[in-house]
């Protein structure tokens, strides 16, 4: 169904070639998982199914890529919209109308499709992806997953043969994404469709790969094979894995289910031991911000409801909860972005939203769901200078930042052309140069590959212990195990759940990690606990 010939891409003006040597076949019905590191080319790759590489992106495509039969060096992205259904790392580039359902239906009226067939499979898709109570809300007044799972929902309607997927889970809760890849795992199986997908989480849908293609890393050839096999010599790996390797398990566990029927002579050598503490905050440590009995409405929708929380200096909170739940809304207080409705938030002793925003930045400062809204010049050099000179800071300490968190970003590089994981690592970079107190950040692993995300657990702790106030808005249940001292949980804009990480997430089946999972009933929550036991 997809072909790769021998495919390199070169971009204009770039020193390295962006995706390197693929010979590879994926055939009908199957679902082929992409995996390498952050930059290795894997959305350049994707691009280039979809004939958005190079029509779209510019640069040279070397080698032949077709689809369905159709070489995408004559067919433009139009020509091949019957055929493949593309959703990229940043939803809201993929939205051309205003609500959900006349989303979904666009589609299928620009393929001409009879209104009948249209309004049966929008309904079907509606219920497939949970999205029936949302069908007439604006996207724009949708969180960062339920805009995902609408975006997905868009490319479903037309029933394309091919289904083209960059982190489609990325910034759906636990609950949501399995919901996704059990639609994605039915239209393989029932229907026949090829599904390339790249995704960082591979603890999420390593186990539903039918083959992997590996980028192992830049100029490096790829590799299409079994999971198993390729996750053996693979430089990014999910926990089950790393937890299958560090125990000498062959062949190596894709899933919880199989890593937990092998797992009783590890836990035995680990009974009676327990993972080394935390250090947690004093309990005198000072309140950097507080909210108190905070209840806000955006839209007419209570989007938070009585909130009392107190954030402390080094403390890192993960704030969980579903997609709409109301985490990037109270973010979002904190920084003065939403106005109380009724209750208080205080930061640095200040009302957020009457303090202007260089004040503020002094005291708090956030990195949102789209870091894009913090980027604004034409280089990474001069975001870099230029946060320098906002913040104060001696010349050069941005881009060392950049460095330590996501090595190999050229100066010249425009921030529109970087990976969303590079993008990411930027903002946190500009945001950090100006050294607040407390620090907010919103889905902080998008696009982060496993590398990546261990170097933003060695920088979150390192902030930890210097006296900084962390708050992490994620649905990275392994993120909140590795670095997290305190988890709060909120519903439908209430805290359901406030207390010690491993607690939190161990009482509750969504939010366990897969150590836990597997480990279970002892007490361990990460790969790196268990290796410092043994």
């Amino acid at each position: 169904m997809i072909r790769f010939e021998n495919v390199s891409v070169t971009y204009e003006d770039a020193t390295e070639t962006a995706l390197h040597h693929v010979d590879a076949h994926i055939p009908e019905g199957e679902l082929c998982l992409l995996v390498g590191p952050s930059g290795v080319g894997k959305s350049t790759l994707l691009g280039t199914v979809s004939g958005l590489v190079p029509h779209f992106t510019g640069g040279t495509l070397r080698g032949r890529v077709t689809v369905a039969g159709r070489d995408t060096r004559t067919h433009k992205p139009r020509e091949l919209a019957d055929v493949v259904g593309t959703v990229g790392q940043d939803p809201l580039a993929h939205f051309v109308t205003d609500t959900v359902e006349d989303e979904l239906a666009y589609g299928m009226e620009s393929l001409g499709l009879p209104p009948g067939t249209m309004r049966r499979r929008v309904e079907e898709t509606l219920d497939l992806l949970g999205l029936n109570e949302l069908r007439d809300r604006p996207i724009a007044t949708l969180s960062g997953g339920q805009q995902q799972r609408v975006a997905i929902g868009s490319v479903l309607t037309p029933h394309p043969r091919v289904l083209v997927l960059d982190e489609p889970t990325s910034a759906l809760d636990p609950g949501a994404a399995e919901e996704v890849l059990a639609v994605l795992q039915r239209l393989v199986h029932d229907l026949g469709t090829t599904v390339l997908m790249a995704e960082h989480r591979l603890e999420r849908v390593v186990q539903y790969a039918d083959q992997v293609l590996l980028l192992p890393s830049p100029g490096a050839p790829a590799r299409l094979g079994d999971p198993a096999e390729l996750m053996a010599v693979s430089p990014v790996r999910p926990p089950v894995v790393e937890l299958g390797a560090l125990a000498d398990w062959s062949p190596l566990p894709l899933s919880v289910r199989d890593a937990r029927r092998r797992a009783a002579p590890l836990r035995a050598r680990l009974e009676g031991r327990t993972p080394p503490a935390a250090p947690a905050p004093a309990p005198e440590a000072p309140v950097l911000a507080q909210t108190a009995r905070l209840t806000l409405l955006r839209e007419r929708v209570t989007a938070l409801h009585e909130v009392t929380l107190a954030l402390r200096a080094g403390e890192t909170v993960a704030l969980m909860g579903r997609n709409g739940a109301g985490k990037s809304t109270l973010l979002g207080s904190l920084v003065g972005l939403h106005a109380p409705t009724s209750g208080s938030v205080s930061v640095g002793g200040a009302a957020p939203h009457r303090t202007r925003p260089a004040e503020l930045l002094r005291h708090a400062g956030l990195v949102p769901q789209e870091p894009r809204d913090l980027l604004y010049a034409d280089t990474v050099a001069r975001e870099c200078s230029s946060a320098d000179r906002d913040a104060g800071a001696e010349p050069g300490t941005c881009r060392a930042l950049v460095s330590e968190l996501l090595p190999g970003i050229p100066d010249g590089t425009h921030p529109r052309d970087l990976s969303e994981g590079q993008r990411l690592a930027l903002a946190l970079a500009i945001v950090l140069t100006a050294g607040p107190p407390l620090l907010l950040l919103d889905e902080p692993t998008r696009g982060l590959d496993y590398a990546a995300k261990s170097r933003l657990v060695a920088l979150l702790r390192d902030l930890a212990a210097r006296g900084h106030g962390t708050v992490l808005a994620t649905h990275d249940v392994e993120l909140a195990a590795e670095v997290a001292h305190r988890v709060v949980i909120l519903a439908q804009g209430e805290i359901v759940a406030d207390g010690p990480t491993g607690e939190i997430v161990t009482s509750s089946p969504a939010f366990a990690p897969q150590t836990s999972k597997i480990l279970a009933p002892e007490p361990w929550l990460t790969v790196p606990q268990v290796r410092e036991a043994l």
